[in-house]
């Protein structure tokens, strides 16, 4: 629920860095970038929405870009990527692939992502944006990648064009609504990009060959 800056309901009482607050904070972001964009929706606002004082938002999140970030990808589980599996067999690239692609583009076709979309939109203009997508690119998709990497010497410039490959698709078929791409059959683009991903992760590179 949104409310009237100027005039906050009483506040909530939480426990210092409970879930509780956490996810306060999250559900008043999303529905606050939501709603007013990027420029427009401030910490205080969100803090109002979430019964808060604003120094909590800050103390979490960092700043509005931080909050950014995490209001868009909260949802978004690496977790499990390079996990092994029933019998301690780490997965090969092409389930590793298939995973990736599988979590990178969940939601997207229900719009239950209105943040990621609009995070992935303003990075075209506002390079406030952009750093919130290399701090996911570098702190949460790279980790499970280069585990399973080793020591290729490309390891990080796959990871970065498994991600450019991603926001690609994302940004012609939900966010440009380029036709074929926009309304073809979202399995047949999952295993296009699962397939894609797959290359990008075994194909000889130069840093390889040198």
């Amino acid at each position: 629920m949104l409310t009237d800056p100027e005039n906050p309901p009483v506040t909530r009482r939480f426990t210092e860095r409970s879930a509780d607050t956490r996810a306060a904070i999250l559900d008043a972001a999303r529905a606050r970038f939501a709603a007013d964009g990027y420029e427009k929706a401030t910490i205080r606002a969100i803090a109002a929405d979430a019964g808060i004082d604003a120094s909590m938002v800050m103390r979490y999140y960092g700043d509005k870009a931080g909050l950014f970030r995490a209001a868009a990808f909260a949802d978004v589980d690496l977790t499990g990527l390079g996990a092994p599996g029933p019998s301690g067999e780490l997965p090969d690239m092409r389930e590793l692939a298939t995973r990736v692609a599988r979590v990178l583009l969940q939601n997207w076709d229900t719009g239950e992502n209105q943040v990621q979309r609009l995070l992935v939109r303003t990075a075209f203009t506002h390079p406030e944006a952009v750093a919130q997508l290399q701090r996911f690119l570098d702190e949460r998709l790279e980790p499970p990648f280069l585990a399973l990497l080793g020591d290729d010497p490309d390891a990080q410039l796959r990871v970065a064009l498994v991600f450019s490959q991603t926001l690609g698709v994302l940004s012609a078929r939900y966010l440009l609504g380029l036709e074929p791409i926009s309304s073809a059959d979202p399995e047949l683009i999952e295993a296009t990009l699962r397939d894609a991903i797959e290359v990008v992760l075994t194909r000889p590179m130069r840093a390889s060959r040198d």
